[in-house]
């Protein structure tokens, strides 16, 4: 199965964070990515809505509320 993956800004539209905030969360590992060939960064979406070490091994939101983009 693939992962989806998105760029800095729409990870920061689908969680209302901002763009540093996101990158604080790949400095520390609290999200994955991957860097595209052109040396770009994009998030693994399945990776906004979990957080490592949470008690209990439930994941946790990150950020807000996840938005309705539809």
């Amino acid at each position: 199965m693939e992962r989806k993956a998105v760029s800095i800004m729409k990870a920061c539209d689908l969680v209302g964070v901002s763009r540093r905030t996101i990158y604080n969360w790949i400095t520390s590992g609290k999200v994955e990515y991957v860097r595209t060939a052109g040396g770009s960064v994009r998030i693994f979406v399945d990776s906004l809505w979990r957080q490592p070490n949470a008690a209990g091994g439930q994941a946790e939101s990150l950020g807000a509320a996840p938005r309705n983009l539809s």
